[in-house]
């Protein structure tokens, strides 16, 4: 569909919140909640259910039948379940959001308000701050490095206001809203991630074809950091995603230019493993990188496709990059 600044036929814009779940019951109540209490006058809320075992079904249903609710048949996965949510949403905006947090009551108002202040905006990141100590960051938006991995701009600082409303890389899958226009354009989430760096990886491809993350800070997301994720699963798809993204998305001339950065980060990480083998983590993230590294052959054929569709020249992808020594 395409992009309407305000409304249509002077009905406010639908903004669809999707929310991946499994297992997650506890956590769902006070993110309901605080969704049910937004500013936004026409919120739709999609939760897609990843076959949990917890109850959590039977609790949206009997608690919240404003809801829709996507019973999955079995573990899709992150990417799979926020698919199928996001197929199913109906809005000119599609928001993920993870089922461990909270968000402020202008957090789609003020969603909505980036998207307006910037025309060629695909991406908004919200001001994401640990749920348990509000005035600490999870991440003010992500960057890329040169080596070739990500990370959360600002994490554990205290939040000062040090981050100004701009560009960034990306957004945290946790709290990520993209403009409909755009996943029309680009695409969906890349199920073969299932979990882990499929919210770097939809940056890329956005920012290939000349599309803008834009951070805003007035969004503001509380999260229970790692509360349904982590451990040997988060190491193993860190591991094998991370490789992933760079062979899917990487332009060619970027690669000649920084593959001596971004090898010596993969040796790194898999050194650091090796020193650490009798832990499940390290053991997890080596199997991650050996398995990323078997499957670039058809990884290329998603390469080439996105590599045609690129209008971003390479210049203005390196500048959306940022140093090691940075």
């Amino acid at each position: 569909m395409p992009w309407q600044s305000s409304s249509v036929d002077n009905k406010p814009l639908i903004i669809s919140v999707v929310i991946p779940n499994w297992n997650g019951k506890q956590f769902l109540a006070p993110c309901l909640e605080s969704l049910l209490a937004q500013t936004w006058p026409d919120v739709e809320i999609i939760i897609a259910d990843n076959a949990s075992t917890d109850g959590s079904q039977a609790f949206i249903t009997e608690n919240y039948p404003q809801v829709t609710l996507l019973a999955l048949d079995k573990n899709y996965g992150f990417t799979g379940a926020c698919n199928a949510g996001m197929e199913a949403a109906t809005g000119g905006i599609v928001t993920l959001l993870n089922n461990d947090t909270e968000v402020e009551p202008t957090w789609l108002s003020e969603v909505h308000s980036a998207f307006e202040r910037y025309p060629t905006a695909g991406i908004v990141a919200s001001k994401m701050l640990l749920f348990d100590q509000r005035d600490t960051f999870h991440t003010a938006g992500d960057v890329f490095y040169t080596n070739g991995t990500p990370g959360n701009r600002g994490v554990w600082q205290k939040d000062t206001d040090q981050f100004a409303e701009g560009p960034v890389f990306s957004a945290c899958g946790g709290s990520s809203a993209y403009k409909k226009e755009m996943l029309d354009e680009v695409g969906l989430l890349d199920n073969d991630f299932f979990f882990s760096c499929e919210d770097v990886d939809i940056a890329w491809r956005a920012h290939l074809q000349g599309w803008q993350t834009i951070y805003a800070p007035n969004a503001v997301v509380y999260h229970h950091l790692k509360a349904t994720g982590g451990g040997t699963t988060a190491s193993f798809y860190d591991g094998r995603n991370f490789i992933y993204v760079l062979v899917k998305n990487l332009p060619t001339g970027l690669w000649r230019k920084y593959r001596s950065e971004i090898i010596a980060k993969q040796w790194s990480i898999a050194i650091d493993a090796l020193k650490a083998w009798r832990g499940a983590a390290a053991r997890a993230t080596l199997k991650g990188q050996l398995t990323g590294l078997t499957h670039i052959p058809r990884l290329l054929k998603k390469r080439r496709a996105i590599q045609r569709a690129k209008t971003a020249s390479d210049a203005a992808i390196e500048g959306l990059l940022t140093p090691v020594d940075a």
